[in-house]
């Protein structure tokens, strides 16, 4: 039996535990679900990986983020696939992708790679005191140029009535979601569970 004093003291936990879980906080992850599913995606040749690798500056044996320069972990979109819950028309194709690592892909989001880069976002290149900023940001504006990105009017080439389901339906599962986030029986049901862990 757990004693007041030993309970009601501060720690330093040895084990993170996970934060409640929140079904209205996954309206990002649908948001993303919903118009990923219908952005294309242009698989690249091995001769096209090679002159994007070429044009960055990067060895195909050891290939490194574009922002920072640690080891690259994915590909992340130069330019945001979507924005403001809205497709922004650009693709999944060489054009637009660069080598990162985890840390500046989530810490850039959605932002405008070169004002990112420079500025204070927390994990930015800035902020982590990565050196030479400026050659990294001279060789992504290389890479820029290199060919046109595919862009895409969504709202033109698919059909009205199937963009308007479409959307109808992502609006409706995330008003499910925030519908089911104010349902208060559910934590009414764990509350003695809880408070019998408590008293162990």
């Amino acid at each position: 039996m757990k004693s007041d004093t030993t309970r009601a003291k501060k720690r330093t936990r040895l084990c993170q535990m996970p934060t409640p879980g929140n079904i209205a906080g996954r309206s990002s992850s649908i948001t993303n679900a919903f118009f990923n599913a219908i952005i294309p995606i242009d698989a690249p040749t091995e001769e096209e990986e090679i002159q994007a690798l070429e044009i960055l500056g990067m060895d195909p044996t050891d290939i490194r983020c574009a922002y920072c320069g640690e080891k690259s972990t994915e590909w992340d979109h130069l330019r945001a696939i979507i924005t403001d819950q809205r497709p922004t028309g650009f693709i999944t194709e060489i054009a637009n992708l660069v080598p990162a690592c985890g840390k500046c892909n989530q810490s850039k989001g959605k932002s405008p790679w070169r004002t990112w880069m420079v500025s204070s976002a927390t994990l930015s290149p800035k902020t982590r005191g990565v050196i030479g900023i400026e050659d990294r940001i001279a060789r992504l504006s290389k890479y820029e140029l290199w060919r046109e990105p595919t862009r895409i009017a969504f709202e033109e080439v698919i059909d009205a009535g199937l963009w308007t389901r479409h959307q109808a339906n992502w609006r409706t599962v995330l008003a499910l979601l925030t519908e089911s986030q104010k349902l208060e029986h559910f934590p009414f049901y764990c509350r003695p569970f809880r408070a019998s862990l408590n008293q162990a």
